[in-house]
């Protein structure tokens, strides 16, 4: 059944995904959403961050990154010239909110999981930037710190991927900003590094 639903949402366009997860009721988070909160942003997008899941003002609103941790990211975003919504999508690990904000639990996030996997391969972005350490765990499926993990160019299913703070965090660990301009400095980057590898194969 699992492998049947999967397979099935691997198939979805952008209109069939976005019907999927609205009516989704795969995991108990259904039962206590007031919106899902699917992702918003450029569908054709180079960047995606990816966070863990909705809070109480993304529930309510159904976007993802409202509030002050939305103000937050939107700062991040501007810091190296991009915009929500130009050349970035944002999205969550999971698509409803967990009561009190709490982590999505594996199992919430391994039955969300297939629908993130399906909007990553739609957008097929150049680089996916995973924000906190709950994202980062999902997407690359292992256990480690995000000292460990910060400062390199890891891999999600051939995709590059940057591992940073996620903005509520860093709202509530001041001292950690300076942390995170140097990872949102590598990723401008890494990206540059890519556009330029593009030219020169471009010229050859």
């Amino acid at each position: 059944m699992r492998d049947a639903r999967r397979a099935a949402i691997m198939q979805m366009d952008w209109a069939a995904l976005k019907a999927a997860v609205a009516q989704c009721t795969a995991c108990v988070l259904h039962a206590t959403r007031t919106n899902t909160v699917f992702g918003v942003g450029d569908e054709n997008a180079d960047w995606m961050f990816i966070g863990e899941g909705p809070g109480a003002d993304e529930d309510a609103l159904g976007d993802p990154f409202v509030g002050q941790a939305g103000r937050l990211l939107d700062n991040m975003l501007a810091a190296i010239s991009l915009e929500r919504g130009k050349n970035v999508y944002i999205a969550n690990v999971v698509k409803c909110r967990p009561p009190g904000n709490r982590n999505p639990q594996p199992d919430e996030a391994d039955r969300c999981e297939p629908h993130l996997e399906r909007q990553i391969e739609l957008i097929r972005p150049k680089l996916i930037v995973a924000l906190g350490r709950v994202a980062a765990l999902n997407l690359l499926d292992r256990d480690a710190s995000i000292a460990s993990l910060r400062g390199r160019v890891l891999d999600y299913k051939g995709i590059p991927l940057l591992v940073t703070y996620h903005p509520a965090y860093l709202l509530r660990s001041l001292t950690e900003k300076a942390k995170a301009w140097e990872d949102l400095c590598f990723a401008r980057k890494t990206m540059e590094g890519f556009h330029a590898q593009n030219v020169i194969r471009n010229d050859q």
